[in-house]
């Protein structure tokens, strides 16, 4: 046996039972150095993805080309109004026991065709509907007696001649 195999040796038997020995200490903390460095770049990584940068390197979605539109209803009493306003979908929107006379401008996506709706209530009575494109007239109802319905509407908006697609 050499000096160095003795030495090996005994360094292995003298250390008490459940005691590492100083080779899988070196190898115990660097394990646990690693693991730690990946940690903290893994939490670094979250941070950012969560809180994000100031200058978002995104790109803004492009805006829906609308058309300006002007809902009217005259006469009296109250009604519920329906009509399509702003959005990528152009969801209706619906006001309830509105009092006339009513009017609106609004914003509709190109590509959709403008609808007013109403209902008059339970006590009857006449409205008038009338819908306006870009400030020209193009259509007008009217709905009269108890729950009476109009509806005022023109084909899908395009844009204007002249114009250039969304713009």
């Amino acid at each position: 046996m050499s000096t160095t195999e003795s030495t090996a040796e005994t360094t292995e038997k003298d250390a008490p039972a459940g005691e590492p020995t100083d080779r899988r200490r070196g190898g115990d903390r660097a394990g646990l150095l690693t693991a730690g460095a990946i940690l903290v770049a893994c939490l670094g990584f979250v941070l950012y993805g969560v809180l994000g940068t100031e200058d978002d390197p995104r790109p803004e979605r492009p805006k829906t080309p609308t058309a300006a539109v002007t809902y009217r209803v005259t006469g009296e009493g109250s009604v519920d109004v329906s009509y399509l306003a702003r959005g990528e979908e152009g969801r209706a929107t619906v006001e309830k026991d509105v009092e006339l006379p009513w009017e609106k401008t609004v914003q509709v996506p190109l590509g959709r065709p403008p609808t007013l709706g109403i209902v008059l209530d339970g006590k009857g009575g006449q409205a008038r509907c009338a819908l306006a494109v870009r400030g020209a007239h193009v259509q007008s109802a009217t709905a009269s007696g108890t729950y009476g319905r109009a509806t005022c509407a023109a084909e899908r908006l395009a844009a204007p001649e002249g114009a250039r697609e969304g713009s």
